[in-house]
């Protein structure tokens, strides 16, 4: 499975990041590369996360990293994982 990351993920991640840096660049940096290597790890075992609470569709997950929900999509007819967002306490909707 190949992991595709939309537009929205990158532009959450984005202002998460700069939120981080302005304390420590150093931060900033160590939590995307620690948040990518949970990502490319969903292939080896995509249901591990839990299901989404948000939909009663099994294929829809989200994983919880660093205090960040990051909802994904298993899409096998494809053969990808689909990194809809991330967001922290704010409501986030598909």
């Amino acid at each position: 499975m190949q992991v595709d990351k939309t537009d929205r993920f990158f532009a959450e991640l984005e202002m998460i990041i700069d939120f981080i840096a302005q304390n420590s660049f150093k931060r900033a940096e160590q939590f995307s590369s620690d948040l990518n290597n949970q990502m490319m790890n969903l292939p080896h075992f995509p249901y591990k996360c839990r299901q989404s609470s948000r939909s009663k569709d099994n294929d829809l997950r989200e994983l919880v990293a660093n205090g960040y929900v990051i909802p994904y999509r298993i899409n096998t007819a494809k053969d990808r994982i689909e990194i809809l967002g991330i967001f922290s306490e704010n409501e986030w909707n598909l």
